[in-house]
């Protein structure tokens, strides 16, 4: 008897057994449900739900199904009757029925997931009630919140309800950094690779919130990151989802968290779901950590022997690195690189055996090198791609060779203000500096561009200001820094090294606009 299976599982589950009992519940009630829809809905594991279809004679439509109504009495003594733990912003809910429908069409046209990032997106209605969580746990308006990586898109629900709040975004993935801007909400940008480090412009927040990697490894590194951009008494949200069958990998993000002595302050069950993650029941938890006073240590104690390593698929996943050996720092692949090269300084990874200066590429992104080299050889792991435009602004160096794990990636055409570029062999690519351009607008965008670590709107003011000196006339800063606002309204308080791309590709137009508009404002 079908009964027997179920009574079975639900014994060996013991007190666990809730979830199994919503899950039988759900399918008992009439409705048409998928797979998919049952794991999202209850939070429990695809294996876990697929184990307890497996025992019900069910009856089905496509690919939904349902015990059929003349079964159902036989499990009523079985169902779970009380609902599961109530949603702490459920009640709110019906007021934003607007945003919800706002954000279900942002979330339907955004970027697709990429896979070697771990992306899975989570449902319209979780990044409403995150942003509603956060109104009523903490006052918004004027406050300032980090997201750390915004795949879901939180920070367009956070302004759609609370229009007040200073939101910034630091992400690794141009699309979403490009997408954000689009909607015109005035979110802030930045890009980041988090391995390499935090952008400066992102930091002092009240508040940060991130949905990381689900390793210990990108936990520990997203959290460590949120942590730097926060104030003393600020606090991190956190997402994070772990199978019912693997506390032991849950086990190992909080020992994580517990190194960064991060003290927590509420965890709710199964806030997050998600289109997909199946094995972890399409659902995370989130929790509330506040740093105390040994936080700050333990966070650069952590990001010291961080390592490049931290998801779960692609080449920068956990277990392939365990095994890997990196063809960039292989002597065979070093000694065809640097051959006829001499380079003066070795940035990244490079066999010990060399004997040049070398530093890392975390500390190369972060503050310009101390001395001048001419020749600069950059390697750049598998994984680490999308920070070679910003490695290649860092410096000032004449000649920049990189090698790469395969084909150097498609560069934007901004650089070529900058370089001639060109591919030197497999995997290597050549970046020989211009000589100074003779236009005035090419002059202040190559003023810009070789001031990677200064800020871009600094920068660009003092080059208006020489240029306007050079006419014979006097600009202000003032009236300096109003051309540059109205032309590029994004260019307050970031490096070029953390300007998304798509504003660096836009750069040369608004340079030119800028500098044209200087005769409007000398004459």
């Amino acid at each position: 008897m079908e009964r027997d299976g179920v009574e079975r599982l639900l014994a060996e589950a013991g007190a666990d057994s809730r979830r199994l009992r919503h899950a039988l519940t759900l399918v008992c009630d009439g409705q048409w449900w998928t797979l998919a829809g049952l794991v999202r809905e209850t939070a429990t594991s695809r294996r876990t739900v697929e184990a307890l279809l497996r025992e019900l004679v069910l009856e089905r439509d496509g690919d939904r199904l349902r015990v059929p109504l003349a079964d159902t009495p036989a499990y009523q003594d079985l169902l779970a009757l009380a609902p599961p733990p109530e949603d702490p912003v459920a009640h709110l809910l019906p007021h934003y029925a607007h945003v919800l429908d706002r954000l279900t069409a942002l979330v339907a046209k955004a970027p697709r997931a990429r896979h070697v990032l771990d992306h899975v997106s989570a449902t319209p209605e979780t990044v409403l009630r995150r942003a509603l969580l956060l109104g009523a746990r903490f006052w918004l308006p004027g406050a300032r919140l980090l997201c750390v990586g915004d795949h879901d898109l939180t920070s367009l629900a956070v302004k759609l309800v609370h229009p007040g709040t200073d939101v910034t975004v630091v992400d690794v993935d141009e699309r979403i950094l490009a997408y954000i801007d689009d909607q015109g909400l005035g979110v802030r940008t930045r890009w980041a690779d988090l391995r390499l480090g935090l952008p400066a412009s992102a930091r002092d927040h009240d508040l940060a919130l991130t949905d990381p990697p689900y390793t210990p490894e990108g936990t520990g590194l997203f959290v460590a990151r949120a942590v730097e951009g926060l104030k003393d008494e600020g606090r991190v949200l956190l997402a994070y989802g772990a199978s019912e069958r693997t506390p032991m990998l849950a086990l190992k993000v909080q020992q994580e968290l517990s190194e960064l002595n991060l003290a927590y302050e509420a965890i709710y069950p199964d806030f997050n779901r998600y289109f997909g993650a199946e094995a972890i029941g399409s659902a995370a938890d989130l929790y509330i950590l506040r740093p105390t006073t040994k936080t700050r240590p333990a966070v650069q104690s952590r990001l010291s022997r961080q390592a490049t390593a931290i998801y779960t698929q692609g080449p920068q996943a956990v277990e392939s690195a365990e095994s890997a050996v990196s063809a960039v720092s292989a002597p065979s692949a070093s000694e065809e690189a640097l051959s006829g090269f001499g380079p003066d300084l070795l940035v990244g990874d490079w066999p010990k055996e060399l004997a040049q200066p070398r530093v890392r590429l975390s500390t190369w992104l972060a503050k310009p090198y101390a001395a001048a080299p001419e020749r600069v050889a950059v390697a750049v792991p598998a994984g680490l791609e999308a920070a070679l435009p910003r490695l290649l602004l860092a410096t000032r160096a004449a000649h920049v060779r990189v090698l790469c794990p395969g084909s150097p990636p498609p560069l934007p055409e901004v650089l070529s203000a900058v370089y001639t570029l060109s591919e030197a062999g497999d995997g290597l690519l050549d970046a020989v500096r211009l000589p100074p351009p003779a236009g005035e607008a090419d002059s202040v965008l190559r003023r810009i561009l070789d001031n990677g670590h200064a800020k871009l709107a600094n920068t660009w003011r003092e080059a208006l200001i020489a240029v306007a000196r050079a006419q014979g006339t006097t600009l202000t800063k003032n009236e300096a820094r109003s051309l540059i606002r109205e032309a590029a309204d994004w260019s307050d308080d970031l490096t070029p090294l953390e300007t998304p791309l798509h504003h660096l590709s836009a750069l040369p137009a608004a340079v030119t606009t800028t500098v044209t508009a200087l005769t409007t404002i000398t004459s």
